[in-house]
């Protein structure tokens, strides 16, 4: 996987990230929302901003090593 492959990955994982937290935010506001949802939302949002993580740090190491040397 190439840099911009890293980044593209890490773009789709936030743009997850940001439905899983808007549904968050929508069962918020939901008298009848399952508090059990809500965990799971909480889980996966944690997944998804561990794997955002992952993939930034790989396009880093993906630029430190097309980068010359000085």
């Amino acid at each position: 996987m190439n840099n911009e492959d890293s980044l593209t990955r890490a773009e789709e994982l936030l743009n997850r990230l940001e439905a899983a937290r808007a549904e968050l935010d929508r069962l918020s506001t939901d008298e009848n929302a399952s508090p059990e949802r809500a965990l799971e939302i909480l889980g996966e949002l944690s997944k998804l901003a561990k794997s955002v993580e992952e993939e930034l740090e790989r396009a880093r190491r993906e630029v430190d090593v097309d980068a010359p040397q000085s």
